[in-house]
């Protein structure tokens, strides 16, 4: 009797097994589109009687055998790309092979390719991670929330975009911006409305024209160099104002070392007129700073003029074309001493980004981006100096790159300087030549240094992210970065209050707590804005919300609260994030109430949201009187507290929110006067200039800078 072998398909089963038994046609998929609809195994088999793989999942990748055979997986997809058999390799061995080898051989071809097809698949899907679906550019997603094409640059009285404007065209803020513009127009109104636009728009040029008359007694806008008074206030006074900048500043952004100061100090008074000038501007500027804190207002307003005089001394002086005797660690001092002095005291402040890329050149221009092991030998002192003021600088253009919206420039990869050790000043001077540092729960004068070192490296990658041109945003970055920001922060409250009895002052924690915290709003800013449409963008909107609240009102302090009454810079860019959060989620929720027709629902953080609103408000009002000319910040508070009042009220809100906005002009221009009446220099009347330098908002500089961009859409 004729014996034959089972006869065998002579083309290879394409359809899964499946199919094949429904008799349907397969779209070869793993698992095909039927299977998955149908909850069924989808399995292939080439030849009947080879191993089957069958898929469940269309995220399984392993593919498996129904007779528990074990198949190895074989190499990556760029390995298997180069190495593995052609598609056709399997089904060009004999049929009638029976050789163990080849059978092998002819499966683990399959299992090659089978895995490149489902990666190809994979690669090809987009992401249904919700995570990573918006993920962008930072100039993109800038131009995004401006409503801009991509390609297109935002611009804001020459300068780029900043994070902190991204929420002012928000619709929430229409019915304000449409009453500044009304305030403005050329266009009279017969109305009632009208007449209140026309008294605003009167009140607000009558105040850019008094703060013009401030502005022009500075001296960087009248006197030379040599006109200045370089002349430090009586000793008494001087010891006093030194003693609070050691005590306050010297914490977070070490530059000096008080010992090696304290020589150089007694050297001054000893003789002021033979000082050098880079020691003589040190000192100025360590009173300069300390006088910001002092409590007598009469002092310090006496010292107000002369330290603004200062500053334009060490700004020019560091200015000087080619003056090697400024690259050593006196200039690098003089030039960070200078940039804290311009944001503590407003002169210039949103301009220390362009400073700091000088800053950071001179630095690495005398090595310090080197750590002292790497240079020539030097004492303990000198190398520990060099690491401090390193930090410093990192520290100084970390911020700012914050402020501007521009990138940092610097990296990780730039410097290889180590963190200094955890000493006090005055266990080391020249003669030193071995130094132990303290454990790092041991609080020293350099542990808040340190403790901000910490999280340099996440704070220099959310700046990378959010600022250089070609990186890319998603909400997972931002979710992991803010985790270890997180950690940070925590580690370094925590931290401070375990050492309050060695040192550490509530002025050091809101320092702190304002430098790292700050981080989160612009980081999450691009998300918040989405959470109306995306409920998963939730969370970013409650941090940022949480942040701004954390700003508004951190803990009493009374040297803190007169840094935020006169300070520039970082700290009146951190004004700029609150209100404009603080305003938005007001209006949010009060314009939630209204829709739902329930006044007490979220009665306690409507209560919450008004009341820090109203700080801000009377925070506002204190920087006008301790020197800010800007009053739109005063005045669009009240804008928006009057438009929340008329909301919950039912009733029309353009003519409430302009009678709120000449309320608070009118206090503000009383406050103007009573300081222009002190300015012994008077510039030219302004009824002489020109009249076509009155012409328009744009040259009166009325726009609301303070809070809402200026920018030019066509």
């Amino acid at each position: 009797m004729d014996r034959r072998q089972p006869r065998r398909r002579r083309r290879a089963a394409l359809s899964c097994l499946e199919c094949r038994r429904r008799k349907i046609k397969c779209d070869k998929n793993t698992p095909c589109r039927h299977c998955a609809e149908t909850q069924a195994v989808c399995s292939y088999r080439l030849y009947r009687d080879e191993a089957t793989h069958s898929s469940t999942s269309p995220n399984s990748l392993a593919p498996s055998t129904d007779q528990g055979q074990s198949r190895q997986l074989g190499p990556t997809r760029e390995q298997a790309v180069s190495c593995s058999p052609s598609p056709s390799a399997a089904v060009q061995v004999p049929a009638g092979s029976r050789d163990d080898t080849s059978t092998e051989l002819r499966v683990g071809a399959t299992a090659l390719q089978d895995i490149l097809h489902r990666i190809d698949k994979l690669e090809q899907r987009p992401s249904l991670d919700p995570a990573d679906a918006l993920s962008a550019t930072g100039k993109h997603v800038l131009a995004r929330q401006a409503g801009l094409p991509e390609p297109q640059i935002v611009l804001k009285k020459t300068r780029v975009w900043r994070w902190s404007d991204w929420m002012s065209l928000a619709p929430e803020f229409k019915p304000a911006i449409s009453c500044f513009v009304a305030a403005m127009s050329s266009t009279p109104q017969d109305d009632e409305l009208g007449a209140l636009h026309a008294r605003m728009g009167a009140l607000l040029r009558e105040c850019k024209a008094i703060a013009r008359d401030i502005k022009a007694g500075r001296p960087s806008r009248r006197l030379a160099f040599e006109e200045l008074n370089l002349m430090p206030p009586s000793r008494e006074v001087a010891d006093t104002m030194v003693a609070l900048y050691f005590r306050f500043f010297e914490s977070t952004h070490r530059i000096l070392h008080r010992p090696t100061f304290e020589s150089e100090y007694a050297g001054f008074w000893s003789g002021p007129q033979n000082a050098p000038n880079g020691v003589r501007l040190k000192i100025l500027l360590a009173i300069g700073m300390g006088s910001s804190l002092h409590e007598d207002g009469l002092v310090d307003s006496e010292l107000r003029s002369l330290v603004h005089g200062w500053v334009y001394a060490a700004q020019t002086w560091l200015s000087g074309p080619l003056e090697k005797d400024r690259l050593d660690m006196t200039g690098l001092q003089v030039y960070c001493l200078t940039l804290l002095t311009r944001q503590i005291f407003s002169i210039g402040g949103d301009l220390v980004w362009v400073s700091t890329g000088s800053l950071l050149h001179t630095a690495m221009q005398i090595g310090m981006h080197r750590d002292p092991k790497h240079l020539p030998p030097m004492s303990v002192l000198q190398a520990e100096m060099r690491r401090r003021l390193w930090a410093t600088i990192l520290e100084i253009a970390t911020q700012a790159s914050l402020d501007s919206a521009m990138p940092p420039r610097i990296s990780l990869d730039d410097f290889d300087t180590e963190p200094p050790s955890n000493n006090n000043d005055d266990e080391m001077d020249e003669s030193t030549t071995t130094l132990e540092p303290h454990p790092k729960d041991t609080y020293t004068a350099t542990s808040l240094q340190l403790q901000l070192l910490d999280s340099l490296s996440t704070r220099l990658e959310i700046l990378r992210l959010l600022n250089c041109m070609h990186s890319q945003i998603s909400y997972r970055d931002v979710l992991n970065l803010g985790a270890k920001l997180s950690a940070a922060h925590r580690s370094c409250m925590s931290s401070m209050r375990s050492n309050e009895t060695c040192g550490v002052r509530l002025f050091h924690r809101n320092l702190v707590d304002l430098l790292l915290r700050r981080f989160f709003i612009p980081m999450h800013c691009p998300f918040a804005i989405e959470a109306a449409e995306n409920p998963l963008f939730h969370f970013s909107r409650k941090v940022i919300l949480d942040t701004a609240l954390a700003i508004s009102s951190p803990e009493y302090d009374e040297s803190f609260s007169r840094l935020m009454c006169i300070g520039g810079g970082m700290f009146r860019e951190a004004m700029r994030y609150a209100i404009s959060i603080l305003s938005f989620e007001l209006i949010s929720q009060a314009a939630d109430q209204c829709l739902d027709g329930v006044s007490h629902r979220n009665f306690h953080q409507m209560e919450l949201l008004k009341a820090s609103v109203r700080d801000m408000k009377s925070l506002s009002a204190e920087r006008i009187r301790a020197g800010e000319t800007n009053i739109k910040g005063h005045m669009f508070l009240s804008m928006i507290t009057a438009q929340v009042e008329a909301m919950e009220a039912n009733t029309p809100c353009e003519s409430a929110i302009a009678r709120s906005a000449i309320a608070s002009i009118e206090q503000c221009l009383v406050i103007l006067r009573e300081r222009a009446s002190r300015i012994s220099w008077r510039p030219p009347d302004v009824a002489s200039l020109p009249s076509a330098s009155l012409a328009s908002p744009d040259a009166l500089g009325l726009d609301l800078d303070f809070f809402l961009p200026d920018i030019d859409f066509a």
